[in-house]
């Protein structure tokens, strides 16, 4: 079977909810990480196949195939680019990722940037749903759903307490993760770490013309007592919003081509696409498929966790990367060494990609050879992408 090779990776910082990226159509905001990594690889535009583009909340500014759109609005792809938006919701553009390596190991295309995109200001989480059940134009949950699932209403949030409470996770644990987060981010920031796959993003503040380049989640200021101090989500649980992912806006690309394409157009790869899992289960709990569908990677692979340099586990809740290190015992100073979602922000549907990229380069800048990617869903599902750094 043909190999998969990740030959660049790119994001835009994040930009928090109503801040610096706010006023840019998410389609421009997609458009420009896809031209950023077209650029850095230096493939011929024409050489690609497809982009396949996640995205969680495919309505207003993102509906009508946001993924179209955006190639549509670049500088680089054309007309003659297809593209396609999927959503597995929060692993929409991992998800991407592990399309675009099937179709180049399939041998039905030669070159495929997986992407995402995500504008959670000027598409609100949750509105594609919420506008139509507040017009009365129907809900989501069927008569089959709620024959299965009797008075279950689907909570993320509630299934974090769930994992919280089934792993004996204390809100002075989550506490303590979430400063982490931030201490981890702050230093990523500080040494540059990010500069290799940030895609400068042009700006207009109050102040004038600016360019964003650095993650604005992150608090420089971030202390053990103010994290402490946030109030609780429930009276009865262990969940603040300052050990919750960041509600986030952002974009990110990734570009996978096969060895045919590395020789003919003369790039050089950063990484093997080593593994691809995708499993399911309880969706109620919904959030704990990463440790389980990590387990059936690393048998698929024929690896053990300690094979494993460098684990990118999405923290959409501090209880969910905690819950992952418990089962699998992984070592904690390898988990999202330049800090995560608390700190950085969870654009949805591009945070898929946007773990990649942090990945791919981290593993370089260390030296490490393979590194783990794994998201939690909506729903119960879990991908899980195993890298080898080149």
């Amino acid at each position: 079977m043909t190999t998969a090779y990740i030959v660049d990776a790119v994001r835009t910082a994040g930009g928090r909810r109503g801040g610096r990226l706010a006023g840019i159509h998410p389609v421009d905001l997609a458009a420009q990480s896809l031209d950023a990594v077209v650029e850095r690889s230096g493939i011929d535009p024409k050489a690609i196949d497809d982009v396949v583009m996640g995205c969680v909340s495919q309505g207003g500014e993102q509906a009508m195939q946001v993924g179209r759109n955006a190639v549509l609005a670049t500088k680089h792809l054309g007309e003659g680019t297809p593209a396609v938006t999927i959503d597995r919701q929060c692993g929409s553009s991992q998800q991407a990722i592990q399309f675009a390596a099937q179709a180049v190991m399939s041998g039905t295309q030669d070159a495929v940037i997986a992407a995402g995109v995500e504008s959670m200001s000027r598409v609100p989480m949750g509105s594609t749903a919420m506008f139509h059940m507040k017009e009365g134009l129907g809900n989501y949950k069927s008569p089959g759903l709620e024959e299965k699932y009797p008075g279950v209403q689907w909570s993320q949030f509630v299934g974090a307490e769930m994992i919280a409470k089934k792993h004996g996770f204390s809100k002075e644990d989550l506490d303590r993760f979430a400063l982490a987060s931030h201490e981890k981010a702050i230093a990523a920031t500080k040494a540059g770490a990010f500069d290799g796959e940030i895609v400068p993003i042009a700006i207009e503040t109050p102040e004038g013309d600016d360019t964003h380049t650095v993650d604005e989640g992150v608090r420089f200021d971030a202390t053990l007592e103010g994290i402490a101090g946030v109030k609780l989500l429930s009276p009865e649980g262990s969940i603040t919003a300052a050990t919750s992912s960041q509600i986030c806006d952002g974009s990110s690309a990734v570009l996978v081509v096969n060895e045919e394409t590395l020789m003919a157009h003369g790039v050089t790869p950063m990484a093997r696409i080593h593994n691809l899992t995708v499993t399911a289960g309880d969706p109620v709990i919904m959030l704990e498929e990463p440790l389980f569908a990590t387990d059936r990677a690393l048998e698929r692979a024929g690896m053990k966790i300690d094979d494993i340099d460098l684990y990118e586990v999405n923290e959409a809740f501090a209880p969910v990367p905690m819950a992952w290190l418990k089962h699998t015992g992984g070592d904690p100073d390898r988990l999202n060494v330049n800090g995560g979602a608390i700190a950085l922000g969870h654009p949805l549907g591009s945070s898929g990609t946007k773990l990649m990229t942090t990945l791919v380069h981290a593993l370089k800048a260390r030296g490490k050879k393979y590194g783990l990617q794994t998201m939690c869903e909506g729903g119960g599902v879990a991908n899980v992408t195993i890298v080898e750094s080149l």
